[in-house]
């Protein structure tokens, strides 16, 4: 067996990567699988897609706005507003400030909606309550440090989404430069509030988390039912490369060097936090995407692979940031370093009720079906 794939990057770190008989790895089945399925398909995909604008159009009658999208500064999120913009949707643009934005992702914001006329609600969170639960996750082992921040953000829009009565919400995730899933990420959804009390609970300093906006088990999973997920990108012929120069020339828009370095904290914990406690590099799925949507060689992937996700000095510099502005030692901090990765199922999750739940229910069922028949 190959330690590493011969059509992308992806190699043995991530341990549940397999390969066929010619070498390539089951991550680019998988993305020839989602994009045949999901991705662009030439005028198929234009005709949804119009009549997918159609849809909200009608749905957005009599409402100020037709649709929902949460900004950030990153690439796929101000394509996407573009892109919407382009088609004639009526935005409502959301943003959540946890306290790590780059000065580069505050100015694209900026940039992004005064040239496209887009109301703009910041969600500024509550300093004091977001670095106790950062705090906390730096603690807890588990190898997603993002999921405070990135359930703030989906809280804060489908709150948004239920004040104005907006039935879309548009997201930036797509089949093109992000594949089906990342097999790094196997994590519990950042929809999952359970499981944030449970490491809050563990590694927390005791204080409340009152002021954190979250979604309950109803919301998350029944309540916003109604609020459709529309992942505009896939019904275009979407790639980086071209929607960085597009965006530079339409917005005078930066790139900030890499996936999802927009903010501080998310820079500093893929290219240092992963590969150090972890030993994966997650460039490398990032990059095996780019591969797959023919934005880039692998030759040229490689090369990438050889250097620092960012300057060294730099790094440590980030390092020595966030660690004292969330009040964490570099002893405490090394001993964290030490210590073995922590699964998910260490912590309390509301998918562990509801597979029981659904497990009880599901046996009910077949016994009142049973009892119904033999009577």
């Amino acid at each position: 067996m190959p330690d590493i794939c011969t059509r992308c990057v992806m190699d043995v770190s991530d341990p549940s990567l397999t390969f066929d008989a010619e070498g390539v790895c089951s991550c680019c089945r998988r993305y020839d699988e989602q994009k045949a399925l999901r991705g662009y398909r030439s005028s198929k995909s234009e005709r949804e897609l119009a009549t997918l604008v159609a849809q909200i159009k009608a749905a957005g009658q009599g409402k100020e706005f037709d649709c929902i999208i949460g900004i950030s500064g990153g690439v796929d999120s101000a394509y996407l507003a573009y892109t919407a913009h382009r088609l004639g949707l009526r935005m409502l643009a959301v943003h959540v400030d946890t306290g790590w934005n780059s000065e580069v992702a505050v100015r694209n914001i900026e940039r992004l909606c005064n040239k496209l006329d887009l109301q703009l609600h910041t969600i500024v969170m509550d300093w004091p309550t977001m670095k106790e639960l950062q705090r906390a996750y730096l603690f807890s082992g588990l190898a997603n440090l993002d999921v405070p921040q990135d359930h703030l953000l989906v809280a804060a829009v489908y709150r948004f989404a239920r004040e104005f009565g907006i039935r879309y919400v548009l997201n930036g995730t797509n089949i093109a430069t992000e594949g089906a899933s990342s097999p790094y990420s196997k994590q519990l959804s950042c929809m999952d509030f359970w499981h944030i009390q449970s490491v809050y609970r563990r590694w927390g300093r005791g204080k409340s988390l009152r002021k954190y906006q979250h979604l309950s088990l109803i919301q998350a999973r029944w309540k916003f039912a109604a609020i459709e997920q529309v992942n505009l990108l896939n019904s275009i012929p979407y790639a980086k490369k071209d929607a960085i120069v597009t965006l530079s020339e339409e917005f005078g828009w930066e790139y900030y060097g890499g996936k999802h370095f927009e903010s501080r904290f998310t820079k500093w914990f893929q290219s240092a936090y992963l590969p150090g406690k972890f030993g994966y590099d997650k460039r490398r799925y990032h990059l095996s995407c780019l591969i797959n949507n023919g934005e880039m060689t692998r030759e040229e992937a490689l090369e990438e692979l050889a250097q620092l996700p960012y300057p060294a000095e730099q790094m440590r510099e980030d390092e020595e940031y966030i660690l004292k502005k969330l009040d964490i030692t570099p002893e405490q901090w090394a001993k964290v370093m030490r210590e073995p990765p922590v699964p998910n199922e260490a912590y309390f999750s509301q998918d562990k009720v509801i597979r029981l739940a659904e497990k009880l229910l599901g046996t009910r069922r077949t016994a009142a079906v049973k009892n119904r028949k033999s009577k």
